[in-house]
């Protein structure tokens, strides 16, 4: 029995069409499952779909909002219709902006907490309804270091961040009765397409980044595909209302 098999599942990834989620949808896909990728830029998604299908990969796409529930609601009520359920929930759609504290605008802070804590509450709670009449489902959050850890001119992302890490550990007490495991994974310093600009100009940053991991590098997306794949399946069915740090071990001091 191979305990991380994930034949016949199918997985929803937000943020898919890049970066970490990218790298968590083609591992998700690797292990059997059927993976639906879904961010804003439909052309985008379309292409990460057809790279994975590339690969002879089981992958489709769905252009999605998370920021607007009525698109999350079209999201889960398309994959319903097609794939008649959904397993796995990875939410990975995020966005970071970075300044000093007395610059944040409001624009800022709703920008930045209406992607990465709003709109992922609303894609746990729509797919958490589906999951519940089915009494079973695996959640998946991508959370971040900071949100145990502080990093300069990332406040208001560390604030949205810590949020996800809360409000996980919240739905996994509350679902726990319906079989349903809600973690985290908690990305330390990772390039990913999000990031790469901002390092390339700010190089310093790049280096007191590096100097405070102690594995003396920055993460690659696919330095975080082995816990996604743990968390999806049944190796972790005792395991829920955690952040799994991948950091390198970035917070050890």
């Amino acid at each position: 029995m191979n305990l991380f098999d994930l034949t016949g599942r199918i997985a929803v990834v937000t943020g898919g069409n890049q970066g970490i989620g990218f790298a968590i949808a083609e591992g998700l896909a690797k292990a059997g499952a059927t993976v639906v990728i879904a961010n804003r830029r439909a052309a985008a998604g379309q292409e990460a779909a057809a790279a994975l299908a590339k690969e002879g990969l089981k992958a489709a796409a769905i252009p999605t909002d998370v920021a607007r529930k009525s698109s999350v609601d079209n999201l889960v009520a398309a994959v319903l219709k097609t794939f008649n359920q959904i397993d796995v929930l990875v939410n990975s759609a995020g966005v970071i902006t970075r300044g000093p504290v007395e610059h944040f605008s409001e624009q800022d802070w709703d920008y930045i907490l209406d992607i990465n804590l709003k709109g992922l509450f609303f894609c746990c709670q729509r797919v958490g309804q589906e999951m519940i009449s089915r009494k079973k489902g695996k959640i998946i959050n991508v959370s971040s270091n900071v949100s145990e850890v502080i990093q300069p001119g990332r406040s208001v992302y560390a604030v949205s961040k810590a949020g996800v890490s809360h409000l996980t550990r919240a739905l996994a007490l509350e679902w726990a009765r319906y079989n349903i495991n809600v973690n985290a994974i908690g990305p330390g310093p990772t390039i990913t397409p999000l990031n790469a600009k901002y390092f390339e100009e700010n190089p310093a940053d790049l280096q007191e980044r590096i100097a405070s991991i102690p594995m003396a590098r920055m993460g690659a997306p696919a330095d975080h595909v082995g816990a996604a794949v743990f968390l999806a399946s049944e190796a972790s069915n005792f395991i829920t209302g955690q952040t799994l740090l991948v950091d390198g071990g970035s917070t050890l001091w």
